[in-house]
C-alpha cells in the first residue's frame, strides 16, 4: 500500500532524526543551503501573485510547491531538524547525543540563512533592475512586510512577543507535520498531497516560520525596509526561531513518538 502506518512512520522519523546527527559538515550544509533558497523563492514567488492578483489565498495555495521540492530533493529545513533530530536523542540510538543534535542545528541555520540570504539578494536585484530604480511592486510589499512583523510587534511591548512566539509555534505545528507528510506514503503523488496542506495552512493564516524569515526581512532591508537588523533579530527571528522549537516538537513530534513509538500498556479487559 501507499500509505504507511503511523508506527511505521514514526520509525521513520526516528531513523532520519538518527542519519541528519551523522552527516557530514559538507552535506548537512549543502543541503541547508538549497533548502533555504528553495523555500525563499517560493516566498518570492507567493508574494507575487498576492501583489498581481489581490487574492492572498491563491499565493498560499501556490506557496507550497517549494516545500515540496525541497524535500522530495532530499534537502533541509531547520523546522524539519527541529523535530527529527530529538527523536533520535529520546530513543537513544547509538552515538546520537545533545551536542551532535546541536551541531545538526547551528549548522542546519546556517545554511538555510545562506540560501535564503542569496535569494534575497538576487530578488532585490531584479524587483530594482541592480539597485538603479526604486523597488518595483513586490518589492514595496516586501519591505512593508518586513515592517509590520518587526516593529509592528514591537509596538505591542510583551503582548507583542507572546503573539510572535505563538505564531512561531503554530507555524512550525504546521510545517512539522508536512516534514512527515513527506513519509507517509511511498508515492510521489502521496507525498505531496501530505505536504501541501499543512503548508498552505500556515502561509496564509500568516504563522511565523523562521527559514521563509530569513529571507523576508533581509530583502526588506535591502528594498529600504524602515526596520533595523535589531529589529529583525530582537523582534522577529529568535524569539521566531524559539517557538519553531516549541510547537513542532510539542505539537507533533513528541506527540507522535509518544503514542505510536511508546505505546502505553493495553488494558486488560477480562
Amino acid at each position: 500500500m501507499a500509505y504507511l502506518a503511523p508506527s511505521e512512520f514514526v520509525a521513520k522519523m526516528i531513523d532520519a532524526g538518527e542519519s541528519k546527527v551523522f552527516m557530514s559538515t559538507r552535506d548537512t550544509l549543502i543541503r541547508a543551503y538549497m533548502a533555504g533558497a528553495t523555500l525563499a523563492l517560493a516566498a518570492a514567488f507567493a508574494i507575487t501573485i498576492n501583489v498581481t492578483t489581490g487574492v492572498p489565498l491563491l499565493g498560499a495555495v501556490l506557496f507550497p510547491v517549494g516545500f515540496v521540492m525541497l524535500y522530495l530533493m532530499g534537502f533541509d529545513l531547520l523546522t524539519g531538524v527541529f523535530v527529527l533530530c530529538p527523536l533520535a536523542l529520546i530513543d537513544k540510538r547509538p552515538g546520537v547525543t545533545i551536542g551532535g543534535v546541536l551541531r545538526n542545528w547551528g549548522l542546519v541555520f546556517v545554511g538555510n540563512f545562506a540560501g535564503a540570504f542569496t535569494v534575497a539578494v538576487m530578488m532585490a536585484i531584479i524587483v530594482t533592475f541592480g539597485f538603479t530604480t526604486p523597488p518595483d511592486k513586490v518589492g514595496m510589499a516586501i519591505g512593508v512586510i518586513g515592517e509590520s512583523r518587526t516593529v509592528g510587534y514591537a509596538a505591542h511591548g510583551a503582548a507583542g512577543m507572546l503573539t510572535l512566539f505563538i505564531r512561531g509555534m503554530l507555524c512550525n505545528w504546521m510545517v512539522s507535520m508536512g516534514v512527515v507528510g513527506a513519509m507517509i506514503s511511498t508515492s510521489v503523488s502521496g507525498k505531496v498531497i501530505a505536504m501541501w496542506m499543512p503548508i498552505m495552512l500556515f502561509f496564509f493564516m500568516t504563522f511565523e516560520h523562521s527559514i521563509v524569515n530569513m529571507f523576508l526581512f533581509p530583502s526588506g532591508l535591502l528594498l529600504g525596509g524602515k526596520f533595523s537588523i535589531m529589529d529583525y533579530l530582537i523582534w522577529n527571528e529568535i524569539p521566531t526561531v524559539v517557538g519553531n522549537l516549541v510547537g513542532g516538537l510539542a505539537f507533533t513530534g513528541l506527540t507522535l513518538y509518544a503514542t505510536h513509538a511508546k505505546t502505553g500498556p493495553k488494558r486488560n479487559l477480562g
